[in-house]
């Protein structure tokens, strides 16, 4: 490979990656992992610390990927529709980022070579996560948090 060719999400589109390009495109912020409650009045939705039991808050990835679904049936795959209509998509997330034409940041993994610095540049949730297992759902709502903000 040409050590000086543009990498590939500066050259491709989401729907143009291959599947291990997309899942790279994770920059393991865990910041979807969180649970989210939506308003029924007026359908906002508000993000807490609580983390999905399947998350390791530790290293911010899930503890079975491959068989998330099953394991969790309100888990969402992340896909090409869903990473364009999701509003609590935080802003630094890589399929985010390279959809509206902006470059990963220094921290990605991508462009770190690291998957520490996610951590290091204060990204993930790995401060501020803990297991929605520690909770009982109706004290959820005691849990939301103010926008994390976009990290840039």
């Amino acid at each position: 490979m040409d050590d000086l060719a543009p990498p590939f999400w500066k050259t491709k589109t989401l729907e143009q990656m291959t599947r291990e390009e997309w899942e790279s495109l994770c920059d393991g912020c865990g910041r979807c992992c969180l649970v989210k409650l939506e308003d029924d009045d007026n359908g906002e939705v508000y993000t807490t610390r609580l983390a999905c039991s399947m998350l390791n808050i530790r290293s911010c990835r899930c503890k079975d990927y491959a068989n998330r679904f099953s394991k969790m049936p309100d888990c969402l795959e992340i896909d090409v529709k869903k990473a364009r209509e999701l509003t609590w998509l935080p802003k630094t997330c890589g399929y985010r980022v390279v959809d509206e034409g902006r470059d990963l940041a220094w921290w990605h993994p991508l462009v770190s070579g690291t998957p520490e610095t996610v951590h290091q540049a204060g990204i993930s949730v790995r401060s501020l996560a803990m297991s929605e297992r520690r909770v009982k759902e109706e004290n959820y709502w005691r849990y939301i948090i103010p926008d994390l903000g976009d990290g840039e």
